[in-house]
């Protein structure tokens, strides 16, 4: 599942109510789950076991998902956890650097739906690399929102170790597309 299935799937789910219209952020959907749910179920959805096969077009989404878990998710923010992994490696033997844009990338577009932003696209990213992380080290993956506007979103994820040093601070900008009335 690519980043942008995963970002319809969200916003789709958000974005249903019972009568098939009207927006949902922190409230629950038809008595169901919430934006936060939706995002939590989305993220650790295309993280699952499902084989490679199944997944030929978001087949490095998955493969970069793959174990993550959302410990919080609230309006604006999403708090995750990842052991990396040894299929994420560079030949130094610590997290690549690629592998840390896409968690970047994936948690960041996931975030801005907890904070009722419909479907997005990416328009800058910008990283700063602090520190390495380890095969079976767990981290965690931070994102918060800090402003959804009519046209341009901005967030902040930085990724930590558990001693709370900082392996990873980004700020990301996205496009966030209006919804349409058809």
């Amino acid at each position: 599942m690519d980043s942008s299935c995963i970002c319809r799937r969200m916003a789709l789910a958000m974005m249903v109510d019972r009568r098939g219209e009207g927006t949902s952020q922190d409230r629950s959907i038809d008595g169901g789950e919430s934006g936060m749910e939706a995002a939590r179920r989305v993220l650790e959805q295309a993280a699952g076991d499902a084989p490679a096969g199944s997944l030929p077009s978001g087949f490095y989404d998955a493969f970069v998902l793959k174990g993550i878990r959302v410990d919080t998710a609230q309006p604006g923010r999403l708090l995750c956890r990842f052991t990396v992994p040894s299929r994420l490696l560079n030949s130094g033997g610590f997290l690549h650097g690629g592998a840390t844009a896409s968690l970047i990338h994936l948690v960041a577009s996931a975030v801005f739906h907890t904070a009722g932003a419909g479907s997005s696209s990416p328009l800058e990213m910008n990283i700063s690399y602090l520190d390495a992380a380890f095969p079976d080290e767990e981290i965690e993956i931070e994102a918060k929102v800090l402003r959804a506007g009519k046209a341009v979103g901005v967030a902040v994820v930085e990724l930590k170790k558990k001693s709370g040093k900082l392996i990873a601070h980004a700020r990301y900008s996205n496009y966030l597309a209006p919804s349409s009335n058809l």
